[in-house]
């Protein structure tokens, strides 16, 4: 490959087309040329894929080869930024940072430690109600069962590593509350009012640079559908605290927050990685796969507080056709 050409990897890439785009218009921007190589488990399938210049297929992100089936790639094709996109591959490859930075492949994504804080919703609300940040009473299922008579129902039940709005419901008694679940679940309660997003880029040196808040106007399989980015100042104190938080925080990363008519603002997720609804922050300005790319083309960061509020996103379902 040429050496002037960045070779860049998103993996679990399925529907990403706009998130592959962003990438390519900044480096447009920045003067720089990018090869954008995609993966998943049937490449043939993925939209994201057929968009991008190279495509491979891999196991699942819970398979024992999986990382090692990266690394290889990486490797072989000179690879300089790997960009995971889904929660469930984060911990394996925050594992393996070291053995991809070795090779001089930089992950985007954050340690080991925020990944462990990340994955279960439970931590994650105690480890920011630590550092000030206000969040919905959490306890795990057996918590509840113990002391119902202590909890205001309805309340909100869904897996504590959870993703894409997978197994979330309303109970509305303790009866409710299976024997066993498949997995760890907790409850929360049941916070009612708009729903936001907020998008964040953290500097090399771990400073919050900017944040982009934008309201869930309609929200599709747990993904924003339409949004539009408001500027508020109470949001973005809320997110310096999630940073100061967090124990290595870096990059592009987002938080999720409802603002309920009686409790006020609650955050009740974190996301170590690129947000599905990223684009909205990249179209208002945020500049954070540009500021990404820099970073590793060894340029200055670039993100910008200087975002247009009030940028609308209205998605619809395109194709992507291959004969």
């Amino acid at each position: 490959m040429d050496n002037r050409v960045i070779p860049i990897l998103f993996t679990s890439a399925g529907r990403r087309v706009e998130l592959l785009r962003c990438f390519r218009s900044a480096a447009e921007r920045l003067g720089i040329d990018i090869a954008i190589h995609a993966c998943d488990l049937d490449s043939e399938l993925s939209a994201a894929c057929q968009d991008a210049d190279f495509a491979f297929d891999v196991p699942r992100c819970s398979a024992p080869d999986y990382v090692h089936t990266l690394f290889d790639y990486c490797r072989a094709h000179g690879i300089k930024l790997l960009v995971p996109t889904i929660d469930p591959e984060l911990m394996p490859l925050a594992e393996a940072r070291e053995r991809f930075a070795s090779i001089g492949c930089m992950l985007h994504e954050r340690g080991v430690e925020t990944i462990e804080i990340e994955r279960d919703k439970a931590v994650t609300t105690k480890v920011l109600a630590e550092h000030g940040v206000p969040v919905p009473r959490t306890a795990y299922v057996d918590e509840v069962r113990a002391a119902p008579e202590s909890w205001l129902w309805p309340l909100f039940i869904k897996p504590s590593a959870g993703s894409a709005s997978r197994g979330i419901g309303l109970i509305h008694s303790v009866n409710e509350i299976a024997d066993t679940y498949s997995e760890p679940m907790i409850v929360q309660e049941n916070l009612n009012g708009d729903e936001y997003t907020v998008n964040i880029y953290v500097d090399a040196d771990g400073e919050l640079v900017t944040a982009v808040p934008h309201k869930r106007l309609a929200v599709r399989a747990g993904e924003v559908e339409k949004g539009i980015t408001e500027r508020r100042s109470d949001i973005r104190d809320l997110a310096e605290r999630v940073v100061t938080a967090l124990p290595n925080p870096s990059g592009i990363m987002c938080f999720q927050l409802i603002e309920d008519a009686d409790r006020g603002v609650r955050v009740f997720e974190i996301n170590a990685r690129f947000g599905g609804g990223y684009p909205l922050a990249d179209r208002a300005g945020g500049r954070f796969a540009e500021s990404l790319l820099a970073r590793v083309a060894s340029m200055p960061e670039c993100a910008s507080d200087e975002w247009s509020e009030g940028v609308k996103m209205l998605r619809y379902d395109a194709a992507v056709f291959r004969d």
